[in-house]
């Protein structure tokens, strides 16, 4: 039996997905390993809290985006304990694991370290309009005729000690970064891209495992990211004012992409 380190933080608002998430991954995810859940929070109370798998951890709310850009710093708290583990992953608070999925499907293969997932809204795209970082003096660039995938923030593990060589790794990076007064386009997620850019010893796994609940994309719906919308105002959480116009504007510019990428891919 493996024992797997799962990393959750849920400071704010983000509480509220507690509770589905530990329920839904205890009962379909990796059925046949031991599961250690670390909860980040700035929550009193806890559901769960005094299940024996599960580690309450207090976390000062960092707001946006400190709660992304400094994950890598809040793992850090734990890392001895972490290093105690066969496999580390970290996971989005807005998901729901909603079928069986198997060490098999999950855990790295024999020639590889770390696990992540295609991003489920780049999936079909070419690399010209991943939305890599550009910027020459981040940690995080990406040239534009470099890269196969756009992966997702929101999953991502491996064995213990290479996730926990990302995660010291992708700290530096993120606050040399910052040093200079520069934060990636994506935050983490940049990081992310850039870390396994180039690496043969990455497992990639298909969007299946972070489906968005309003997308329809060709491909199973095993883990389900939920719309944060429907329980809070994201905009108001990320000071992000809303406009119609950026709305139609985003809209639009999706469209031309994804077209874009279609008539690319028949040359």
């Amino acid at each position: 039996m493996y024992k797997i380190a799962v990393l959750y933080i849920c400071t704010g608002d983000y509480v509220i997905f507690w509770k589905e998430f530990y329920d839904s991954f205890q009962k379909y995810f990796l059925p046949k390993s031991w599961k250690d859940y670390f909860v980040f929070t700035d929550a009193m109370d806890l559901y769960a809290q005094d299940y024996k798998n599960v580690h309450k951890v207090n976390q000062k709310n960092l707001g946006w985006p400190g709660n992304t850009l400094k994950r890598f710093q809040i793992f850090r708290k734990i890392e001895e304990k972490l290093s105690a583990f066969d496999y580390i992953y970290f996971f989005n608070s807005n998901l729901i694991c909603q079928e069986v999925i198997t060490e098999d499907e999950f855990l790295p293969r024999e020639n590889q370290n770390l696990v992540v997932v295609k991003h489920p809204g780049w999936v079909n795209d070419i690399r010209l309009f991943y939305t890599y970082e550009r910027n020459r003096k981040s940690k995080a660039y990406i040239p534009y005729n470099k890269g196969e995938y756009y992966v997702c923030g929101g999953v991502n593990g491996g064995r213990a000690k290479d996730y926990i060589r990302l995660i010291n790794d992708l700290e530096k990076a993120i606050d040399t970064d910052l040093q200079k007064g520069i934060i990636a386009r994506y935050h983490d997620e940049s990081h992310l891209n850039k870390y396994i850019l180039e690496r043969n010893d990455v497992r990639v796994l298909e969007p299946s495992y972070c489906y968005p609940e309003n997308y329809d994309i060709p491909y199973p719906r095993k883990i389900l990211l939920l719309d944060k919308s429907r329980y809070f105002d994201v905009d108001k959480l990320k000071h992000n004012k809303k406009s119609l116009l950026k709305s139609i504007q985003s809209y639009g510019m999706t469209f031309v992409r994804r077209a874009a990428s279609k008539l690319l891919r028949k040359r």
